[in-house]
């Protein structure tokens, strides 16, 4: 069947999980060899893996030398004190785009560079498989996957997601993706030929029969792989080889639907992969390229939300440069601004205040913004959102209070991202002389019908747990 608007690609017939040939490490401690998902690894990070095991996945997916990450680890030059713009500027980072759209995300001249960037860790690969380091699973599987811990517990399948563009309403994204990540990935993928980590999915199953099988795997069958990791969740893998077992796993699936909770630019890497190969093996005597193949779909963990909720954590901003009793004095203009002498004092009073709040937060205390203006508000969110789009606190502080308030965009370049920790996020502000911008997190429902609608929420908006870990189990094309 054609894909839609591009007929060479096949489209799948639904939510489709495909079994495939898993590559696992042989290694004594399988946890010693994985890694957080590739965009939450800090060149600190990546010192302490390559320690914990010289055949660490971080080889792979951030393929480099330890005297390059001594060298990283040095840490850029300090950034000079300076001032948020008088007045709102356009943002520097590159302009967001939705995956559909994602069909070139480099200039020629810079795919070389990727590529020569990558052969690393193809090479690594390649000899990590000869040496049997790393080996390729006899039979075809679909792999439950489980993630416990203190207060954890999340089971799913890992498998080979069929690829559908987002406008079939298959596979949902809720973000945006941005050119630079995809061809970073898009440059990994292809040289390597291979995905080395999962995105992660949710759908509702309502218990159905494709997590009724999972937790009957997870309870009744010894695991191929049980490995404890640092953060202290262990994490089991089994495979599920039974032709029966796996036609009835993707009879409950088809009609379903899926979002994407993390791997947004992963995903769109695959699609953009998958036209390319499509694209290259293409001729005037097969117009309509060639069979179904290994690109046509991407290694994912698909979790039933209705059975393992998500745990879903906010994405604080800081801002450098801007100091606290700065930005506190120039929200008085638009909000109520309340002062509170401590870090936990402010959290406390976060959390009992009605959205829209934020806390801002640095040195000499933090102070809390509720009530915003509502004339200034329907002002500066934009007339051709959703009204629930125009509700979350992202959108409120992206399109009102950042540029309105301040006179700066939430890009990349202005702002520091810090993954759900609030005192992380202050002490950084202490040491920029900034402002930490601290969130609650979204309400997965909110997500989900931003999603439905075909919106998208504004950048880091979302931290959706637990990841899968990096490196439990790996996809080559070469062995599909």
């Amino acid at each position: 069947m054609p894909g839609m608007g591009t007929p060479e690609l096949p489209v799948p017939d639904g939510l489709v999980l495909r079994p495939f040939r898993g590559v696992r490490f042989t290694v004594d401690d399988p946890a010693k060899v994985t890694s957080p998902p590739y965009d939450l690894i800090s060149n600190g990070d990546v010192r302490a893996l390559l320690d914990a095991h010289p055949n660490n996945v971080v080889r792979l997916i951030l393929p480099c030398t330890p005297r390059q990450v001594d060298q990283e680890q040095a840490g850029p030059p300090p950034t000079p004190p300076a001032g948020p713009p008088p007045a709102p500027v356009p943002p520097a980072s590159p302009p967001a785009i939705h995956p559909a759209d994602a069909g070139r995300t480099s200039e020629p001249h810079d795919e070389p560079h990727r590529a020569e960037k990558y052969g690393p860790a193809r090479d690594t690969l390649r000899a990590w498989l000869s040496s049997g380091v790393l080996v390729r699973d006899e039979r075809p599987a679909l792999y439950a996957y489980e993630q416990s811990g203190p207060g954890v517990l999340q089971r799913g399948l890992i498998g080979d997601i069929g690829l559908a563009d987002p406008a079939q309403g298959v596979i949902l994204p809720h973000e945006d993706v941005f050119p630079g990540p995809v061809a970073d990935r898009l440059a990994l993928m292809s040289t390597t030929q291979a995905n080395l980590e999962p995105i992660f999915l949710l759908y509702d199953g309502d218990h159905g029969t494709a997590t009724r099988l999972v937790e009957e795997v997870a309870t009744t069958r010894p695991p191929l792989v049980d490995a404890r990791t640092d953060d202290g969740l262990t994490h089991r893998l089994w495979a599920i080889t039974d032709q029966a077992e796996i036609d009835a796993i993707n009879a409950d699936l088809r009609p379903r639907q899926a979002l994407i909770a993390d791997g947004h630019h992963r995903y769109a890497t695959y699609r953009v992969l998958q036209r390319q190969e499509h694209a290259s093996r293409t001729t005037p005597a097969s117009p309509a390229g060639p069979p179904v193949g290994p690109w046509d779909f991407g290694l994912a963990l698909l979790v039933d939300s209705t059975a393992y909720p998500p745990d879903l954590k906010a994405i604080h901003r800081v801002i450098p440069g801007l100091p606290l009793r700065e930005a506190a004095a120039r929200a008085k203009g638009a909000w109520q601004v309340h002062d509170h002498p401590t870090l936990a004092d402010g959290l406390a009073a976060l959390d009992a205040a009605p959205e829209p709040a934020f806390l801002l937060a640095g040195a000499g205390g933090s102070h809390l913004l509720t009530d915003p203006d509502p004339v200034q508000l329907a002002h500066a969110m934009p007339a051709d959102r959703s009204e629930r789009w125009n509700s979350l606190n992202t959108s409120i502080l992206t399109c009102f209070v950042m540029p309105k308030v301040w006179g700066m965009q939430d890009d990349e370049q202005a702002v520091r991202i810090v993954h759900h920790d609030a005192q992380a996020a202050t002490d950084l502000a202490v040491r920029s002389d900034g402002t930490a911008v601290i969130l609650k997190p979204l309400a997965v429902e909110d997500v989900l019908a931003v999603a439905a609608a075909g919106e998208r929420v504004p950048r880091k908006s979302t931290s959706f747990g637990p990841k899968p870990r990096t490196g439990l189990l790996l996809r080559t094309f070469a062995a599909e």
